[in-house]
C-alpha cells in the first residue's frame, strides 16, 4: 500500500492527471480560480514527470533556465544558463511545496481509464487505487514517457547489461567497459560525453547525424543571481530577452524551409568544421537533410568527445544484436559489455487512447483512428469536459514548451468558467471548430520543415502524419489558443 490517504468519494470539480509541469501548473491556477474540489493523481512516488524519470548522466534542458520556469512561480537563482536535471526536479518540488499542493496530491496513483457518464454529466475514472468521479479532467500525462526501441532482431538475446537512456541503470558500473550506444538524439549528445571517459571503448551507432549548434552553457555568476533575486524586473527583462531570441528562430527555418534555413545551416556546418578537423569523421557527422527537419541539438562537448581515441562512430546499418554485441549489415561485429538505447520515445503509446471513452461510447482510439488531433491541441469533439495539456500538435522546436502550456491552462480555465457561469453540466468543442482548426494546421504542416526537409523523424507517424509539432511561432499559438472562444464550444 502506498501510504496515500483514501481517494475522495465526493464528485471532483477537476481531476488533474499527472504531476509534471502540466499537472502542477494546472493545479496551481485552478486552485487560484476557486475550482474544486480539486485532486491531482500521479502514477509515480514523486512529482516531476520527465524531470523525475530522466536521470541519465548530463541530463539538462536545452531551453535557457529563465524560460524554463513557470511565469507565476519564477526562480531567480538558477545556477547555470541551461539548468540540469537535478536543479529542475528540485525547482518543481519547491513549487509544489511553496504553493501548498500537498493536500491535493495523490502519488502512486495511476490513471487506468475514464468513461463519460452522460446521465450524470461526469467522468467515472478508474485508478490503480480505486474509482473517482469528476466533472472535468485535465490530462497532463504528456507524450514522452514510453521509451521507444528500434525493431532490431535479437535485442532480447544480449547477454550483457542493456537499458534505455530514459530508465538509466545507475547500478551498472561503466568503468573499463565496452559500451555501445544506439541513437544520436538529444539524450545521446548529453550522456555520451559524460560516460566516454569511463569506457575502455565506446561505439556510437549512428543512423543519421543531427544538426548541432553551440550551447554556450556556463555558470550564472553570484552577482547576477543576487540581481535577479533583489530586482525582479531584471529577471523579467532577461526572460523577455531569451523569449525573443528563441522566437526569431521560428522564422529562421525551424518551422519551414526559407532563405534563412540556408544561413542557419551554413553556421551549423561552420561549427562542425571548426570542431572536427578530421575530414572522414566530419563527413560522417554532416547531415544530409535540412536543418530543423529533426530536432536541432545544442552541445559544446559532443563533437570533442567523438574525437577521443576510445570512441568510434559506426554508420553501417545494424543487422542484429547478438549475445555478445552487435553485427552490422556488412558482416562486421562489435563486442560489447553494455548496450544503451538512446532511441527516444514511443509517442503513439504515450497518448491516452482506448482507456478514455467519451460521449455515445466513442473511444479516443476511434476518434484518432486517422491520427491524433485536438482543437488547439486541447479539446476533442465527443469528449465533454476533457482537456489535454501539451496535447497533439503543440510541441516546439525553437522555444519553451512551458509558454505553450501556460496558454493551454488559461484556455482550460476559460472553459471551466463558462461552464460554471452558465450552470451547465458539459462543455464540448464543436466538431466544425475542431475541423477548421485541424485543417488549418495540417495545411501548414504539409509545407513545414518536418515534411519538406528530407528526413524521417519521431514527429511523423507510420502514415507520415505529424501529430506532434506546432507549425508556427509561440506568439501565433498564444493568439490562437490562450482564450477559449465561446463560439467554438457548445454548453449542455
Amino acid at each position: 500500500m502506498s501510504g496515500e490517504p483514501a481517494l475522495p468519494r465526493e464528485v471532483l470539480g477537476l481531476l488533474v492527471v499527472g504531476a509534471g509541469f502540466s499537472g502542477i501548473a494546472m493545479a496551481i491556477r485552478a486552485r487560484a480560480a476557486g475550482i474544486g474540489p480539486l485532486l491531482v493523481i500521479e502514477k509515480a512516488e514523486a512529482v516531476g514527470g520527465t524531470w523525475r524519470e530522466n536521470t541519465y548522466p548530463g541530463a539538462a534542458c536545452d531551453v535557457p533556465s529563465h524560460l524554463y520556469s513557470l511565469s507565476f512561480a519564477p526562480k531567480a537563482d538558477w545556477t547555470r544558463s541551461y539548468a540540469r536535471q537535478p536543479e529542475i526536479a528540485a525547482y518543481m518540488r519547491d513549487v509544489v511545496a511553496r504553493e501548498g499542493l500537498g493536500p491535493y496530491l495523490h502519488l502512486s496513483t495511476a490513471f487506468l481509464g475514464a468513461a463519460w457518464d452522460e446521465a450524470e454529466g461526469l467522468w467515472r475514472v478508474e485508478t490503480s487505487r480505486g474509482m473517482l468521479r469528476a466533472r472535468a479532467i485535465a490530462s497532463g500525462m504528456g507524450f514522452l514517457h514510453h521509451p521507444g526501441f528500434p525493431p532490431i532482431p535479437g535485442r532480447e538475446s544480449f547477454a550483457g547489461t542493456q537499458f534505455h537512456s530514459a530508465t538509466w541503470d545507475h547500478g551498472c558500473d561503466l568503468k573499463a567497459k565496452r559500451i555501445g550506444v544506439i541513437g544520436t538524439g538529444a539524450s545521446a549528445i548529453q550522456f555520451v560525453p559524460q560516460i566516454a571517459p569511463l569506457a575502455s571503448h565506446l561505439t556510437l551507432f549512428q543512423r543519421s547525424p543531427p544538426w548541432i549548434v553551440p550551447r554556450g552553457d556556463r555558470p550564472v555568476a553570484a552577482w547576477r543571481r543576487a540581481l535577479y533575486r533583489h530586482l525582479p524586473a531584471a529577471r523579467r527583462l532577461e526572460r523577455a530577452r531569451l523569449f525573443w531570441l528563441n522566437e526569431v528562430r521560428a522564422l529562421a527555418g525551424f518551422t519551414r524551409v526559407s532563405t534563412l534555413t540556408g544561413l542557419a545551416e551554413k553556421l551549423a556546418r561552420h561549427h562542425l568544421f571548426k570542431s572536427v578537423p578530421d575530414r572522414a569523421l566530419r563527413t560522417k557527422l554532416r547531415p544530409n537533410y535540412r536543418l530543423g527537419c529533426k530536432r536541432v541539438l545544442i552541445s559544446d562537448d559532443y563533437y570533442p568527445t567523438l574525437q577521443r581515441a576510445n570512441v568510434a562512430v559506426e554508420t553501417v546499418p545494424i543487422r542484429a544484436i547478438t549475445p555478445t554485441g552487435v553485427v552490422m549489415e556488412d558482416g562486421t561485429g562489435h563486442a560489447l559489455d553494455v548496450l544503451i538505447f538512446a532511441t527516444g520515445f514511443d509517442v503513439a503509446a504515450s497518448l491516452p487512447r482506448a482507456a478514455i471513452v467519451g460521449r455515445d461510447g466513442l473511444s479516443l482510439a476511434e476518434a484518432w483512428a486517422d491520427g491524433a488531433g485536438a482543437h488547439q491541441g486541447i479539446s476533442v469533439a465527443g469528449f465533454p469536459n476533457l482537456f489535454l495539456l501539451l496535447g497533439p500538435n503543440t510541441a516546439l522546436g525553437h522555444n519553451s514548451m512551458l509558454l505553450m502550456l501556460e496558454a493551454q491552462v488559461q484556455h482550460v480555465l476559460d472553459c471551466l468558467a463558462a461552464l460554471g457561469a452558465a450552470g451547465a453540466r458539459a462543455i464540448e468543442v464543436r466538431p466544425e471548430a475542431q475541423a477548421r482548426f485541424l485543417d488549418g494546421i495540417r495545411a501548414r504542416l504539409d509545407t513545414s520543415i518536418w515534411q519538406q526537409g528530407g528526413c524521417t523523424s519521431w514527429y511523423l507517424d507510420a502514415d507520415g502524419r505529424n501529430s506532434v509539432n506546432w507549425p508556427g511561432s509561440v506568439l501565433a499559438y498564444l493568439r490562437s489558443a490562450r482564450r477559449a472562444r465561446p463560439e467554438d464550444y457548445s454548453l449542455r
